[in-house]
């Protein structure tokens, strides 16, 4: 007869790729039953996005078949459990995981257009996500969610007045887009511009959520010391293109996250733009902007390149729709910013496992 014991010992030859630990020893594994030759168990990741979720559930039966019964009829829920990250030092969040700051040294590297793709993506596969647009000068996601007409509506949470997100594609969006004609330029000095952040994210009914993105304006300006100083920041996420002046002004954003009184985690760089492939020649591609730039930053801030993006038309022409490129299933453009969201939420919970964390 198969008994739980069994299962559970053949699953400690399971090891998690990025943790080095058996899934057995890091709690991974739940609800382990037996009927006959009828075995099932749920494994609990750590992201819904986990890019080795199918090469786990394979080691899981494979380890089940060696060695225990190669007859046995093996059920398993894959499912998932975002941790928290480290909040002290900085006014609580309650509710919020992980927040993520999406930055860029310089405009015009589709910062936006990334940050929307990776909520986008992790939101399609289960997780709870939230999209704050810091561009306080330059709000653009209300555009790339179809919501610039969305006014958010107020809630009274405990005698005080906040915010309840627009919400769009699952996601839960707050922008300064929301509350200014689009055709309206809104000149404000650091000290409103930080305020009117602070109140976006303080001032608003956020509710659960695994991951909090907060796509910032270019450059290292008050905006990002507001940011950093008023909330616990998980990590940030650098864009640029493989192009040298964007290199430049990147090297510069990654700095001031590794400043001695910021002193926020670099999770890694997302390449945009890196080749052109016209839809003509779908093997062909042309470094219009160069080649090996992202690579290079990382290698010199000792972080991870979590993806490189290519120059297709159809990414812009969905950010323009109000649809994410992500949507698009199939398409290389769909591939990759799938393929970046799992490697984020990878290095979520690295750090997560790294350092004390919330349940």
């Amino acid at each position: 007869m198969i008994t739980e014991q069994q299962i559970t010992d053949a699953l400690k030859y399971v090891d998690d790729p990025d943790l080095k630990k058996d899934i057995v020893t890091l709690g991974m594994v739940k609800d382990v039953k037996v009927d006959g030759k009828k075995v099932s168990f749920t494994v609990v990741l750590t992201t819904p996005a986990c890019p080795m979720k199918e090469m786990i559930k394979n080691a899981c039966l494979n380890a089940v078949k060696h060695y225990v019964d190669k007859e046995a009829i093996i059920d398993i829920n894959m499912t998932a459990h975002v941790k928290s990250s480290p909040q002290t030092g900085k006014q609580m969040l309650p509710g919020i995981k992980n927040i993520i700051a999406i930055a860029s040294g310089k405009g015009g590297v589709g910062k936006s257009t990334v940050a929307s793709n990776l909520a986008a993506a992790l939101a399609q596969q289960g997780a709870k996500v939230g999209l704050l647009d810091a561009d306080i000068y330059g709000p653009s996601i209300p555009m790339m969610f179809d919501v610039m007409n969305e006014k958010p509506q107020m809630k009274n949470v405990g005698g005080k007045n906040l915010m309840l997100p627009v919400e769009s594609y699952g996601i839960k969006i707050l922008s300064i887009g929301f509350f200014s004609p689009p055709s309206q330029a809104i000149i404000w000095r650091g000290p409103m511009a930080s305020k009117a952040l602070n109140q976006l994210i303080f001032d608003a009914e956020w509710g659960e959520l695994d991951y909090l993105f907060i796509d910032l304006p270019p450059g290292t300006g008050d905006i990002h010391m507001s940011l950093v100083g008023a909330v616990p920041v998980t990590g940030a996420i650098m864009i640029t293109t493989p192009q040298q002046v964007s290199l430049a002004d990147a090297r510069k954003g990654a700095a001031m996250f590794k400043h001695e009184h910021i002193k926020v985690p670099l999770l890694g760089v997302i390449e945009n733009m890196s080749w052109f492939t016209p839809a003509e020649l779908p093997d062909n591609k042309y470094f219009i902007f160069g080649k090996g730039g992202a690579q290079q930053l990382a290698d010199e801030f000792h972080i991870p390149l979590l993806a490189q993006i290519p120059l297709i038309q159809t990414i812009s022409e969905a950010g323009d729709a109000g649809r994410p490129a992500v949507f698009q299933q199939g398409t290389a453009q769909a591939n990759a910013f799938l393929l970046a969201a799992g490697r984020v939420a990878q290095a979520l919970a690295m750090r997560s496992a790294i350092e004390p964390a919330i349940a």
